[in-house]
């Protein structure tokens, strides 16, 4: 039996036979459970209202809210949500999209079985996750502000002028804890362990600007 913390997955797919591949790969890992699947951007924010869920699989091609609008959506009302594009689409400017959304993953719909549990595994550990064929594409790097999403930067914003949690939250109209998660997620993504660090970024940032 797996000693591992079990990761509660949506998945978000507008295909019910990619749904049905993916559920039959995924639960053969022990630590994995699927709480919910849906097919479009209302079916998945009703689950992500109502459910446990650590992380998404989300697939672009969606009806109506595309699947890197609806990350978006999630990163705002539930940021302690991760989620992890699976997509057929290898082109950079839709990874990036993803990425300032508030992807922590791309992993193409071709990958090997492997690859989309390891970004799972990744992404849960903290890590940030892309296929191997996305490598080059990617080569180039991003300025570490574009990898924040717009809701992070405002929080950075708020970060640069001393205000504590309480205050962000009682300013943006947050909870205490979605400002913290805000917070994690912001270091994780810039890869910046210290609060004095981060208070730095955020400074300079400001400075730019």
């Amino acid at each position: 039996m797996s000693s591992q913390p079990y990761v509660h997955i949506l998945l978000v797919d507008d295909h019910p036979l990619v749904r049905d591949g993916l559920r039959a790969r995924l639960e053969t890992i022990p630590h994995f459970t699927i709480v919910a699947e849906a097919g479009d951007a209302n079916e998945a924010l009703q689950h992500a209202a109502t459910q446990t869920i650590d992380i998404a699989l989300m697939d672009i091609n969606l009806s109506g809210m595309n699947g890197i609008e609806l990350t978006g959506r999630l990163n705002t009302l539930y940021p302690e949500i991760a989620v992890l594009m699976l997509s057929m689409h290898d082109k950079a400017e839709y990874v990036m999209q993803a990425i300032q959304a508030g992807a922590r993953g791309y992993v193409l719909k071709d990958a090997p079985a492997l690859d989309i549990i390891t970004a799972i595994d990744t992404v849960m550990s903290g890590g940030i996750y892309y296929s191997a064929g996305l490598a080059k594409q990617l080569a180039r790097p991003m300025p570490p502000a574009l990898l924040l999403t717009p809701r992070e930067r405002e929080v950075l914003k708020c970060i640069a002028t001393g205000k504590s949690n309480k205050h962000i939250a009682r300013e943006m109209n947050l909870s205490v804890r979605t400002v913290e998660t805000h917070r994690l997620n912001i270091k994780r993504k810039l890869g910046i362990e210290g609060q004095a660090d981060l208070i730095r970024f955020a400074l300079e940032q400001t400075q730019i600007r």
